[in-house]
Formats: C-alpha cells, sequence, structure tokens
C-alpha cells in the first residue's frame, strides 16, 4: 500500500526510503510486532473467555502437560491478523508471490481454526479427520502453485550444486503442492511445548528473508550461481512480516505460555515457508533449514509405521520431542536445545548458497 503511495509521488524525500526492499522488510517486521504486541492481551483474555476450559490435553500424553490445562488455544490467530496487516502495509501489491504465500498463510490458518474450534467445542483433541484436512491443504496448495508456477520455471535446483535442476514439467505443480502441504504439517506436529515451533519458524523465516532478496537480485544469483526469480525479493518482507508476528506471539507464549497458537498458527506457518521456498526455488534447502521440522515428521511416520508392523514403538512417545520429556529432559531444556538445532540448521541451509 505505501509502496503504490511513494511510487506516485516518485519517491521523493522520505518515500524514496520505500523504494527499498530491506527498508521496507524491517519496517514490516516491527509494523508486525506492535501489532502482536498492542493486540496480544485483549484477545488473550477474549480467547480466555469464550473458550472456557482452552485446549484439551492428553491423558496419555506427558503428566507435565496436564497443568497447562485451561490455556486458551487459537493464538494463531494473532499472527495470522499482524502478519496479514503488516504485509498489506509494506508491500507491492502487484507482486504476485506475497498473494500466493497470503493465500496460503490465511487458507491453512482457516483450515487450523476448524480443526482447533472442533477440538475446543467438543472437549476432543481429535479435531477434523485428517483426510477432510489433507484435503483442504492440497486444495489451497494447488491455488497457490499454479499462481506461484506461472511466474517461474518448473525446475528443482539442487543446492550445492552451481545452477544445476532438474526439469519436472507439469509434474512441478504437484511437488510444489506437496512441499507446501508437507512443511504445513511438519511444523504443526512440531508444535508441542512452548515456544518449540515459533522460535525454529522465526530462524527458518529469517533465513528465507535472505535467500528471497538474493534470489531476487540478479547481480547476487548470478555471482552466487542461484537461481534468479525476478520479483522474489518482495519476499524478503513477507519473512520478516513473520519474524516479527512471531516474536509477538513468543512474548505471550513463552514458558508458562499464556495461550497457544493452535493448528490455526502452526498450519499457517509452516504453509507460509513452503510457499517461500517454491517462489524462491530453495525447495531443498527448506529441508536443510526446516529440518528439525522434517525430522519431527518423521519421527511421527516411523513411530505409526514400525507400531503398526511389530507392535512395538522406536521412540518412547512420539512427536521425537516428547520422546526427550519422557528421558527425563525438562521441558524448557528441549526446547532450548532444538532452538540451537535450528540455528545449526539455518547456518548450514545458507552455506549452500557458496558452496555451488
Amino acid at each position: 500500500m505505501l509502496y503504490l503511495l511513494a511510487e506516485w509521488l516518485n519517491f521523493e524525500g522520505i518515500f524514496n526510503l520505500v523504494r527499498y526492499q530491506t527498508f521496507r522488510a524491517g519496517a514490516t517486521l516491527m509494523t508486525a510486532l506492535v501489532i502482536g504486541l498492542v493486540i496480544g492481551p485483549r484477545f488473550i483474555d477474549m480467547l480466555r473467555v469464550r473458550q472456557g476450559k482452552g485446549q484439551p490435553i492428553r491423558e496419555d500424553g506427558p503428566q507435565s502437560h496436564l497443568a497447562k490445562r485451561g490455556t486458551p488455544t487459537m493464538g494463531g490467530l494473532m499472527i495470522l491478523i499482524s502478519l496479514s496487516l503488516s504485509v498489506l502495509v509494506w508491500m507491492d501489491l502487484r507482486n504476485p508471490f506475497i498473494w500466493a504465500c497470503l493465500a496460503v498463510t490465511l487458507g491453512f490458518g482457516l483450515i487450523g481454526f476448524l480443526d482447533d474450534y472442533d477440538k475446543v467445542s467438543k472437549a476432543s483433541h481429535k479435531g477434523v479427520s485428517a483426510r477432510v484436512r489433507l484435503l483442504l491443504e492440497f486444495a489451497v496448495a494447488g491455488v497457490a502453485a499454479y499462481i506461484t508456477v506461472s511466474q517461474i520455471n518448473t525446475f528443482v535446483y539442487v543446492p550445492f550444486v552451481n545452477d544445476f535442476g532438474v526439469e519436472l514439467g507439469a509434474f512441478y505443480y504437484v511437488f510444489a503442492a506437496v512441499v507446501i502441504v508437507g512443511a504445513g504439517n511438519a511444523v504443526n506436529l512440531t508444535d508441542g511445548l512452548d515456544g518449540l515451533a515459533t522460535m525454529p519458524v522465526i530462524i527458518a523465516a529469517g533465513t528465507f528473508a535472505l535467500i528471497a532478496y538474493l534470489v531476487g537480485r540478479v547481480d547476487y544469483s548470478e555471482y552466487l550461481g542461484i537461481p534468479h526469480v525476478a520479483g522474489a525479493g518482495e519476499l524478503a518482507i513477507f519473512c520478516a512480516a513473520i519474524m516479527g508476528a512471531g516474536l509477538a506471539f513468543l512474548w505471550f507464549n513463552a514458558p508458562p505460555a499464556a495461550v497457544f497458537m493452535g493448528d490455526t498458527g502452526s498450519l499457517a506457518l509452516g504453509g507460509a515457508l513452503g510457499a517461500i521456498a517454491v517462489a524462491t526455488h530453495h525447495e531443498i534447502v527448506l529441508a536443510i533449514v526446516g529440518g528439525l521440522f522434517v525430522f519431527e515428521a518423521l519421527s511421527v511416520i516411523i513411530q505409526v509405521f514400525w507400531f503398526k508392523r511389530t507392535g512395538k514403538r522406536v521412540f518412547r512417545m512420539a512427536p521425537i520431542h516428547h520422546h526427550f520429556e519422557q528421558l527425563g529432559w525438562s521441558e524448557s531444556k528441549v526446547v532450548i536445545r532444538f532452538w540451537i538445532v535450528s540455528i545449526v540448521l539455518a547456518l548450514m541451509g545458507l552455506a549452500t548458497l557458496k558452496l555451488r
């Protein structure tokens, strides 16, 4: 919005700052952070009043979690509001990549909201059936993939190799949708402890803010040997909005959490990261940067597969963060150590930009 206004004024005076994506990224982060911090207290009070008993807690989960009964969920709505408003204020409204990512974020957020609402209203942890959720997620991801892929080629670029990609043709649309849905559900599975998913998402968003900026610049992408995507630099602003909204939410989600983001937030944030990875042609790098999310998802898949085959469990409890809780790690120890892993993985992901 402000970008178009500044352009109309020929970027004169102070409006010249709006010309630069780096400035708008920083402004977006601060805008999302302030909005989140301002609306947070009243929003949490509203959720507490409307939900009563809050998010249902599994009886078969870690016993320490039973003390969290009464904590409201759907805090992801705070993230969606602050993220969306800040992006709309600072983005170039003509950029299709932003709209595709925003469609995934809000679409997945709505699916997560329906799931959270079903859990709260029925006082059950089951929620919407997995089949219905996946169908809805692939519908949203399919639309976003169509918008995004119409602006880029259909190559999957391999990290560590200079400007090398595998042509997928029409199958790339399916691949893009799978990346988006997979990322959404991986983050959703990670969101099991206070602050566990939020900070890794912020770290991944910060990493992809840099990647998006570099990919959007012809000079930097040519120098680094990474694919150039015209207009992708605007996604740095979207990543900054995720960071600002995530930091504001973390303020209230810090142990002991005053609110949970619920599927409303985790699905939306994960889907957003997947959409950004597709738009920047860094889908494989997302698996590195978001390796923690991948590991969490794999732990569930391995646990379910092995239990159905043998009747035995590989982990004491899945996802993997519950396994470490069962080993005697405190919740804060699990969260902080997983944050450290996320930082290391982010640095590994950034290393792929030069090691080509």
